[in-house]
């Protein structure tokens, strides 16, 4: 096709289906981010609809326009139509920042406002994170397994994404079954739903239904009017302030920023493969920019290219289908539709596309890395239970409180330290491994990824980094400090010691040969080598 002649289409029939699926996954985004900052966070509606959701959708707007014109650009260049990078809120982002940014300064302030300024200030700070990503994203991508990369995303898809919505589903469970029922056909069953109308859709649209025959759902027009977008320098100079004074807060968002800019590369790459090429220093530097001004205009929660691509362009969807939920997505915003659609559509009723975007995440990755590192992956997943248990029992201890029970010890103290290990919990430990889960995840699952594959050494460089780390406080550890030997750090240079040094002492056959694990499925080829000089 001769590229001079060749026009690309920025709407056509296909983008609807494309639409109504990636509307359908911000909304519930929005929804969820809502309603937790409402009535968790008990943050004001004027916060909430005046100025979250606001700064969200024109961090949506930024970033559609660039991708869509990338889309024309590239487009044009190969001379053939492509398919527009879907763009939006990165859910488990999302609940990272609520729950490790957002939610801890809440519960240590009990001020909804300072909440609100902390997150937008760390969501400026990592869109600058995020943006860095083209700089150093390729380098860590080379030397990190996949395993432990998407091993700490299931993590938190597992615990914060996939468990707590199910549990709202089963307290709420003829909206949030009903709800369920859809996405358990045409989203996980993959079966056709008449008239092809979108799984995700439906679910949401049933259990609403449902929500208002009995009477658990309310048509409120009283938060209709105009929200325009307004930058909030003050509030944000505050946040980043709040920020650099307890820098322990960057032991959430940094991390978690760096898997933002690895997971767009990962999907840039997707899109490749299915015969759309994009830059993808660009895209990394888009979501930045977008996560930052977002949070210049009020919303803390990062943008980032979303996975699914290869989908959309199965679709034969162009870029009308993003730049339709951007334009949506606002309008409803500025309006207040949004505070509109809170009301009306229970939390049960969109837990289910949660529920299903845990498991997509978990299987995908199942399919993404070799069979013998789902160990890895395990691995990876359990510093978060560690958080997620930590994260309960100081909202029972807030709980017990709340209900007028006086004479309660704190949590970390010796007494009860000592009950809780009593009663088989225990505390030190899944406190240690809940400081700093994401990176803790990462690491390990990226030492037993690189063991399985005989890369000794730098499965060694990783413990060593670990060891580091524990010691200045990144992992393992409230706060940042000045470098210490404790167990833990000895812990990891032992395991990094030994990972270096064995090869050289071990015989050549025990190195080359794998034992067999009686009843233990054998996913290692052993004709594969064991050892990675």
């Amino acid at each position: 096709m001769d590229g001079k002649t060749y026009e690309y289409k920025l709407f056509t029939r296909s983008d609807f289906s494309a639409f109504w699926a990636l509307f359908t996954d911000n909304l519930v985004n929005l929804l969820i981010l809502s309603g937790v900052c409402q009535f968790v966070f008990q943050m004001p509606a004027g916060i909430v609809f005046g100025r979250i959701v606001p700064g969200a959708a024109i961090a949506i707007l930024a970033g559609v326009a660039v991708y869509a014109f990338m889309a024309k650009w590239s487009a044009t260049r190969q001379g053939k139509d492509v398919t527009a990078l879907p763009y939006g809120i990165s859910t488990p982002v999302m609940f990272v920042y609520l729950f490790g940014v957002i939610g801890p300064i809440y519960w240590a302030t009990d001020d909804p406002m300072l909440a609100w300024q902390v997150g937008i200030g760390a969501g400026f700070m990592g869109g600058i994170v995020a943006a860095l990503g083209a700089v150093v994203g390729p380098h860590l991508k080379r030397i990190t397994p996949r395993a432990g990369m998407l091993g700490t995303l299931c993590g938190i898809a597992l615990v914060f994404i996939g468990s707590v919505p199910l549990a709202e589903i089963f307290e709420h469970p003829i909206i949030g079954f009903t709800s369920l029922l859809f996405i358990l056909w045409g989203l996980i069953g993959r079966f056709r739903l008449p008239g092809n109308v979108p799984a995700g859709l439906v679910a949401i649209a049933a259990g609403t239904v449902i929500a208002l025959i009995l009477g658990e759902s309310r048509i409120d027009v009283s938060g209709i009017g105009f929200y325009p977008p307004i930058p909030y320098f003050g509030d944000l100079v505050v946040g980043v302030q709040y920020l650099f004074a307890n820098p322990e807060l960057f032991l959430v968002l940094i991390p978690v920023q760096i898997y933002n800019f690895i997971e767009t590369m990962n999907n840039v790459e997707s899109a490749e493969a299915a015969g759309d090429h994009y830059p993808v220093g660009l895209c990394q530097v888009t979501d930045g920019a977008g996560t930052m001004l977002g949070a210049l205009f009020g919303s803390p929660f990062p943008t980032t290219v979303y996975i699914g691509h290869p989908a959309y362009k199965r679709l034969d969807a162009h870029a009308g289908y993003i730049v339709a939920v951007a334009v949506v997505v606002a309008a409803a915003a500025f309006l207040g539709f949004l505070s509109f659609l809170a009301g009306l559509i229970p939390i049960a009723a969109a837990a289910p596309v949660l529920v299903f975007v845990s498991v997509s995440l978990i299987t995908n990755t199942a399919w993404a890395v070799k069979p013998m590192h789902m160990a890895a992956v395990s691995f990876a997943i359990l510093p978060h239970i560690s958080a997620f248990l930590m994260v309960k029992w100081g909202s029972l201890m807030n709980a017990l409180r709340s209900t007028g029970v006086e004479g309660l010890p704190s949590l970390g103290d010796e007494g009860l330290t000592a009950a809780l290990l009593m009663e088989g919990a225990h505390y030190e430990g899944h406190l240690a491994l809940s400081q700093g889960a994401i990176i803790t995840g990462l690491i390990w699952g990226a030492i037993v990824a690189d063991v399985i594959d005989g890369r000794f050494r730098m499965a060694a460089a990783f413990s060593v980094s670990a060891a580091v780390m524990s010691s200045v406080g990144i992992i393992h550890a409230y706060t940042l400090q000045m470098p210490q030997i404790d167990g833990i750090t000895v812990g990891y240079l032992i395991v990094g010691a030994f990972l270096y040094f064995y090869p050289a002492l071990a015989r050549k056959e025990d190195l080359e040969h794998r034992v067999i694990v009686p009843d233990e499925p054998d996913l290692i080829d052993d004709d594969s080598p064991a050892y990675e000089a």
